[in-house]
């Protein structure tokens, strides 16, 4: 009975769980917090904190990636989908569906705000070259600025796949974190009646225009950029 007790102890979770373990488990936590109670961008932040959980909790195996005739776990066959690239495109393939262009069409300056977050990714980018970082890397950093979980994860695979899951959490969270981060900025920045403005469409957008858009921009970007063709093929397709 006693060798019973002894080999339950020995192989439960709590016998084996490190402090590494235990920071990350409360990390989840908090943001499972954050993501049920303060409803900060709950579709992004519960599934990514309760990710954290699940890999963290010992012996449960959830990232194990098998070996010979055992099978891996669950969580490992699932971030194969990340690792190789499979859902970055298929996220962008439903943005794409979703994304109305009139509007950007209709007053093509306001692709100059899209463009702000440009500054980020650069100045991130040579940050981290300063602190080290090889060019693969830092470039996959950096892309975290545009604010685009799929695009950071679909580069870090390609360039730094061993900065994945890190980049993978730093991009979601950031981007689940904009609630808190962005408000006081735009107050800074703006004033009360610049904030109360609505946003009208210029003029009447023609259905030729809306065709030959699409088409224009996924050659050009692929032309210019070929390694992005399977991002912008699924987003303007």
């Amino acid at each position: 009975m006693n060798e019973i007790i002894h080999q339950m102890i020995v192989t439960s979770g709590l016998a084996n769980l490190t402090i590494q373990n235990a920071i990350m488990i409360i990390l989840a936590c908090f943001f499972l917090y954050l993501g049920i109670k303060k409803q900060y961008e709950p579709y992004l932040m519960i599934p990514i904190a309760f990710g954290m959980l699940l890999v963290n909790l010992p012996l449960a195996n959830l990232m194990a990636s098998g070996f010979g005739n055992q099978p891996g776990g669950l969580l490992h066959y699932l971030y194969l989908g990340t690792k190789y690239g499979i859902y970055p495109p298929l996220i962008f393939l439903c943005l794409g569906a979703a994304t109305d262009f009139e509007p950007l069409l209709a007053n093509p300056s306001t692709i100059l705000l899209g463009g702000a977050a440009q500054f980020g990714i650069f100045a991130a980018f040579f940050l981290a070259i300063l602190f080290g970082m090889t060019p693969q890397e830092a470039a996959s950093i950096g892309i975290i600025g545009g604010a685009d979980g799929p695009t950071a994860i679909f580069l870090t695979s390609r360039l730094a796949p061993n900065l994945l899951p890190a980049i993978a959490l730093a991009a979601y969270s950031y981007m689940a974190l904009v609630p808190i981060i962005q408000p006081p900025i735009i107050r800074l920045v703006t004033t009360k009646k610049e904030r109360k403005c609505k946003m009208q469409v210029n003029r009447k957008v023609s259905r030729t225009e809306k065709i030959i858009f699409p088409i224009v921009v996924t050659i050009f970007v692929s032309l210019l950029v070929p390694s992005a063709t399977t991002l912008i093929g699924c987003l303007i397709g």
